[in-house]
């Protein structure tokens, strides 16, 4: 029961719901941005055909149930993989959250102030989860946006829509039989699908609870529960939730803002190739090898050295490596045919090695870390090492790069002026007196 009463009673503190506030503008932004993308669009129609409700999907002029608009909204958050991440729970924990959040008080007629305090308390959960189960659930091949996500969305929406203890207690519960997202689903459509089924399945849980379901209250911690089942590093919640309400992890560790559309274990070494490019003047014709160094977990993720798809190339490590020396930026036109077809890129790809380097900190949070070496024709070696990336919570996102990121995703689904007006009325939506006024910014006419 700590969980769910911390769920429905936690009172977050202004730094804690200001750090959510920021994780939803930019959850906001690269939904509008995947909207468009065929995952998106695959959801949209599905949901389209079962009828109209009164949820926003965002971007597009679609209204429908809370359950679909989470399902929709969580799908197209993940689909550029440029939403946000945290290191603790290994998730993507705002797609999910905002999802499912956004679907929620949309439907319950709640305050903006109510949806940051629901994220703060799922993404506190998620935490929690994920300090118990980690690395060895990730490891195993579940993949924690949607398993620990779900938990996480569960206790949003059960905030939102009203559900006292034992009821929040019971949507965790049904939560916990819902979670499911296996890690060989990425590089493809259903990586993003994992998001809105999160999403989706955090409010179904909720609904079902406040309707009167009831569940096991050993569902996540018993004999045969959530973190037996899916190979939890510790097998007990005690210690982890211990200190709910009384430290703040969003504030201790916090959230990962991405400022490259692909999978975060490129980030360390894109921001050290990048670097080196700027300081040192090279080209990709220029460069004979690259080897890479990482923790022992990105080789699990980065699964595609010659990717086929824009999505692949999201979780290839070659080919990001090389789009950044070819080009100098990697951005959401990186992925896209022309590049993946780029000669210039396909030269330096093949020079690309990635390696385990075991003389990176193990203590350190997995990809976070990268060692670059740059071997070049005329003889030089130029290397780099890197201890997070540029939007890690040590080195966070300004206000003028999420305001610049939001604009630039937004475009994809609104015309300037109204994705203007959207980036206005989200900055401002802790202030708002019913999440429906901003939602009605965030929707094609």
């Amino acid at each position: 029961m700590r969980l769910a009463d911390f769920a429905v009673g936690a009172a977050p503190p202004a730094a804690a719901r200001a750090g959510a506030a920021r994780a939803v503008v930019d959850t906001v932004g690269v939904t509008l941005a995947g909207a468009v993308q065929p995952a998106a669009r695959i959801v949209q129609r599905v949901i389209e055909a079962e009828g109209a409700g009164a949820c926003s999907v965002l971007g597009t002029a679609i209204a429908t149930s809370p359950g679909n608009a989470a399902l929709a909204n969580g799908t197209a958050a993940h689909a550029l993989d440029y939403d946000d991440m945290c290191f603790v729970s290994l998730a993507h924990p705002s797609a999910p959250l905002v999802a499912a959040g956004l679907a929620a008080a949309e439907a319950s007629g709640q305050s903006g102030a109510a949806l940051l305090d629901a994220y703060v308390v799922g993404f506190e959960i998620e935490s929690r989860l994920g300090r118990v189960m980690n690395p060895r659930h990730y490891q195993r091949g579940w993949h924690c946006t949607a398993t620990i996500g779900t938990l996480g969305a569960a206790a949003a929406a059960a905030r939102l829509m009203g559900l006292d203890a034992g009821q929040a207690a019971h949507a965790l519960a049904i939560a916990a039989s819902e979670a499911s997202g296996l890690k060989e689903n990425f590089g493809t459509m259903v990586k993003p699908l994992h998001a809105g089924l999160a999403a989706r399945n955090g409010v179904l849980a909720a609904q079902l609870a406040k309707a009167g379901m009831v569940a096991s209250a050993a569902a996540i911690d018993g004999a045969q529960g959530l973190l037996r089942a899916m190979d939890s590093e510790r097998p007990s919640l005690d210690e982890a939730a211990g200190d709910l309400g009384e430290r703040w992890e969003i504030l201790d560790t916090g959230i990962t803002v991405k400022l490259y559309p692909s999978c975060a274990g490129t980030h360390p070494t894109l921001d050290a190739l990048l670097d080196l490019k700027r300081r040192e003047g090279f080209a990709g014709d220029d460069v004979d090898a690259i080897e890479i160094g990482v923790d022992p977990i990105v080789p699990t993720i980065l699964i595609y050295d010659r990717p086929a798809s824009g999505l692949e190339g999201k979780f290839s490590m070659p080919f990001c490596a090389a789009a950044a020396v070819v080009h100098g930026s990697v951005g959401l036109e990186t992925f896209d045919a022309d590049h993946l077809a780029d000669p210039r890129i396909a030269a330096v790809q093949s020079r690309v090695a990635m390696r385990v380097d075991p003389s990176l900190d193990a203590s350190a949070p997995p990809l976070t870390q990268a060692r670059v070496a740059v071997r070049l024709r005329d003889g030089r070696v130029l290397s780099a090492s890197a201890n997070g990336a540029r939007g890690y919570h040590d080195r966070p996102a300004s206000d003028a790069e999420l305001a610049a990121k939001f604009m630039s995703c937004a475009r994809a689904s609104l015309a300037e002026a109204q994705a203007g007006e959207a980036l206005a009325a989200v900055r401002e939506i802790e202030r708002a007196a019913d999440v429906r006024t901003v939602t009605a910014r965030l929707r094609r006419p």
